[in-house]
């Protein structure tokens, strides 16, 4: 199979070229190492040398055959290491299967490596100290965005057709923006992260994945979606399958669209008009289209946000099978190893009722609106350096800051459990690619991959690569 070839398909046009008898697995697997091989080379996104063997994975699962990769930072695959992006995290190896990896295998994907991903998966620059700077495939000397930057990249650049990614401020959307993709961040329980944990980050974060096309979000959803036994809580179940809801009709939904962001930093003109340009497109559709936003207070944000990074980064720079030697750890967590022995419980209840009254408020415009469109991140994709996790001079607090700066948009709405996904429907005069963000209400994922498939065939974005397999 010649790389042009393979590169042009998504995971579903290859799964049905594989059953087909067009061509087979084998062949596609080995098409896949090819690519990743070479766009590795020149984007630096794999975490280690590809897996060979491939992760054991069901032959006759809905998406059999379909390369795949996992990040740095989990679905834990048993026996695979993994270091969160940093030399602090020694030999550290998953004991066992998450529960969505089990799903991953039982779908038949065929796990061919390991992402990039920042330290701690805790920004939305994907260069750590440990790996270098991951190269966004459009213009190599920008950024590709976090923390599932190495998934993007690889995504974007036809090296596979989709990848996981989590999301816990934006960690899916903001690379799907940097670098042309689909980035659909679920619900809060919708798919389950068990059984290493009752939820993450407080429930902020969730798995999911990043892919080039609505159709092939629309299949993994399928694929991993719902509740594992001993789940505290899970996300409504959906009507039918989600394949089935990229021809349904949305109805005639009430739209709310602003490109302001709530912390009040200035959003990139070009960033803004695509945002604009989608919600036009959406109302020559016949929606409803106002220009409306929630009332968010910044202040309960940062306060809702801050205190548990500091918990998380901590843990998670300490989970290794031996402590951390501070040395080999990014200024950034060592802050939060030194931060987290003044945190208290109290500290930790407090920014549970600032994120309870952010999400009481974000709630509340659901309501009154089916869909709310904004920008995915406030300007467009960074150059390498701009956001500098190992800088001595932050605090957790002034970290925090400077990344939702950069990326202002994202963040509420998992603090909030919303789902929401970021679409290419933008290019920058420049060309590089520019995401809107689409939010739903809690558990209509079945709404934005309606409205996603409309956005896809009204402005399409499928031949838009940035080229690396090119030919026939």
């Amino acid at each position: 199979m010649e790389l042009h070839e393979y590169a042009r398909h998504d995971a579903v046009g290859l799964r049905d070229l594989i059953a087909a008898g067009e061509v087979t697995a084998a062949e596609v697997e080995d098409a896949a190492r090819r690519a990743l091989s070479a766009a590795d080379a020149e984007l630096n996104a794999l975490a280690l040398p590809l897996f060979s063997p491939a992760l054991d994975h069901a032959a006759d699962g809905p998406l059999a055959g379909v390369p795949f990769l996992i990040k740095d930072s989990g679905p834990m695959a048993e026996g695979t290491p993994y270091s969160l992006g940093s030399r602090g995290l020694e030999n550290a190896v998953a004991r066992r299967d998450s529960e969505l990896m089990t799903r991953l295998r039982a779908a038949g994907l065929v796990t061919l490596g390991l992402t990039t991903v920042p330290e701690m998966v805790v920004s939305f620059s994907t260069e750590s100290v440990k790996h270098g700077p991951t190269r966004n495939p459009w213009d190599l000397e920008r950024g590709v965005g976090g923390s599932s930057g190495g998934a993007a990249a690889l995504v974007a650049s036809g090296a596979v057709p989709l990848a996981h990614g989590t999301d816990g401020a934006g960690s899916i959307r903001v690379p799907a923006s940097c670098c042309g993709l689909v980035g659909l961040k679920p619900s809060r329980g919708r798919v389950s992260c068990g059984p290493d944990a009752a939820e993450v980050t407080f429930g902020m974060s969730c798995d999911f994945g990043l892919t080039r096309t609505v159709r092939d979000a629309a299949h993994l959803l399928d694929a991993v979606h719902g509740p594992a036994a001993g789940d505290r809580y899970t996300a409504p179940p959906p009507a039918g399958r989600y394949a089935g809801e990229l021809d349904a009709d949305p109805g005639t939904l009430r739209v709310a669209v602003t490109t302001k962001a709530w912390s009040g930093v200035p959003v990139d003109p070009e960033v803004a008009a695509a945002a604009l340009g989608a919600s036009r497109t959406l109302e020559e559709m016949g929606h409803f289209v106002t220009d409306a936003s929630p009332v968010v207070d910044w202040d309960l944000v940062l306060r809702g946000v801050v205190p548990v990074a500091v918990a998380c980064v901590a843990s998670a720079a300490t989970s290794g099978p031996t402590p951390p030697d501070p040395d080999r750890l990014e200024a950034v967590t060592r802050h939060a190893l030194q931060e987290v022995r003044e945190l208290g419980a109290l500290d930790l209840m407090a920014a549970l009722d600032a994120q309870n009254r952010v999400s009481r408020s974000v709630g509340a415009f659901f309501t009154e609106h089916d869909l709310l469109v904004t920008p995915t991140l406030g300007r467009l994709p960074a150059p390498h350096g701009v956001l500098r996790y190992d800088d001595p001079g932050h605090t957790m607090t002034s970290w925090h800051e400077a990344l939702f700066d950069y990326g202002p948009f994202t963040v509420v709405f998992n603090i909030a459990g919303l789902p929401a996904v970021s679409l290419p429907l933008g290019w920058s005069g420049s060309g590089l690619p520019i995401g809107v963000q689409l939010v739903a209400p809690y558990g209509r994922e079945d709404l934005l991959l309606r409205l996603a498939a409309r956005l896809e065939q009204a402005m399409p974005w499928r031949d838009r690569t940035p080229g690396f397999f090119v030919g026939g």
